[in-house]
């Protein structure tokens, strides 16, 4: 039995393949692929602290946040969602050294198969792990820029003809399924690239490919929500992107409840 605050799992790769790692403390975690199989209970105990001050708080926003962070922290401007308003190459941001840090760095443009063809952007030091958290199953780089903004004004381009977005049920219902077209139909994508931005082009196309702990994936999808459903309980059967799924296609999103103070228990039930 764990007392936690939850937070996203940690992830890594080994040939291909994805570990998920709850964090339980400061220096102990969870590897949550050895969970599959065992009965997982979630009990909400009816506290929320924000990821950004720590304080308590009755409502959580944007994965995490209270209020008054959502509303200043620069982990949640604008430009996190929408990278084109990013204004840190003009020394203009909510915190321009967190700007410096983070989005005046390399970016990747990408283009993912999350159950769709998607273009994505993120920062260069978080392949594979944006890739592993939208549940993308092949991803490939397409263009890397020295910031945040160029790499968005390319994602404006290409989002014309490809969606910029990730459809989370049909992504968790299609489990460790591939796109046997993705290289053509990347490519294809490809004739769409904005001539202005062809110097930060990638021509040497690698594509990526990601397996997850998942023993079945759901036929359909029932969203497990802790403010609705305070005890969650049921067989693990899977993981993917940041989706715990369960029996009966019930799935829980760890990100979604960053901050809720929970008690976690297993039973080791194989």
């Amino acid at each position: 039995m764990h007392q936690i605050c939850l937070i996203k799992s940690t992830t890594s790769i080994q040939n291909n393949n994805v570990h998920y790692h709850l964090p339980i403390n400061d220096t102990a975690t969870l590897y949550l692929n050895d969970q599959i199989n065992h009965t997982i209970n979630i009990k909400f105990l009816n506290k929320i602290y924000c990821c950004e001050c720590g304080k308590l708080t009755k409502k959580s926003f944007m994965n995490g946040y209270c209020f008054r962070c959502f509303q200043t922290a620069p982990s949640t401007s604008p430009c996190v969602l929408h990278p084109e308003k990013c204004q840190a190459h003009n020394n203009i941001g909510r915190d321009i050294n967190w700007e410096i840090q983070n989005h005046l760095q390399p970016h990747h443009v990408y283009l993912a198969y999350t159950g769709n063809l998607k273009v994505g952007v993120t920062r260069a030091t978080q392949i594979p792990t944006r890739w592993i958290d939208q549940g993308a199953t092949q991803a490939m780089i397409i263009a890397t820029t020295p910031n945040r903004y160029l790499a968005g004004c390319i994602e404006v381009a290409l989002k014309q003809h490809i969606s910029d977005k990730t459809a989370w049920q049909t992504m968790l219902k299609n489990g460790n399924s591939t796109l046997t077209t993705f290289k053509q139909s990347a490519l294809d994508t490809l004739t769409h690239f904005p001539q202005q931005y062809s110097q930060f082009q990638v021509n040497n196309h690698i594509i990526s490919t990601l397996a997850y702990p998942i023993k079945a994936a759901p036929t359909k999808v029932s969203s497990q929500n802790l403010d609705k459903t305070p005890l969650i309980s049921g067989r693990l059967i899977g993981i993917k992107g940041q989706y715990l799924l369960f029996e009966d296609n019930k799935v829980f999103n760890l990100r979604r409840h960053t901050g809720y103070q929970v008690q976690l228990t297993i039973n080791n039930d194989t």
